[in-house]
């Protein structure tokens, strides 16, 4: 599976599962952490945490195992870690805190709109 064919994987589960704010920055250019992140968030913990499981089932499904998960013990920020894509899921009040976005602001937003369904 190419890195495209993951991220639209992992753009399209979290989409179908309602994820809120779905955003992916490019930040190869700028670390060696991973090529992509994908932030997002759910409307509660419980939403944060089905949003990461079905990430991980999915890509499981494909034979792709994240090299490491991570999780805080309230579920308010979940992450997945493919390598060179890296999956943060948040519950809303835990993104606006930690504000990952502004402070990867460098990193290039990628077009995602061709993997969101239109409502």
């Amino acid at each position: 599976m190419t890195e495209k064919e993951k991220l639209e994987l992992i753009v399209k589960t979290l989409d179908l599962k309602k994820g809120e704010d779905i955003q992916v920055l490019k930040i190869s250019d700028l670390t060696i952490l991973a090529d992509y992140f994908v932030i997002v968030n759910g409307t509660s913990n419980t939403h944060a945490r089905t949003l990461a499981d079905e990430v991980e089932f999915q890509l499981s499904q494909k034979g792709i195992e994240p090299e490491r998960r991570e999780s805080d013990t309230g579920n308010t920020w979940i992450i997945l870690d493919y390598a060179d894509i890296i999956v943060h899921v948040f519950y809303k009040e835990t993104r606006s805190f930690y504000k990952l976005e502004g402070v990867w602001a460098d990193g290039e937003q990628v077009d995602i709109s061709e993997f969101i369904t239109k409502d």
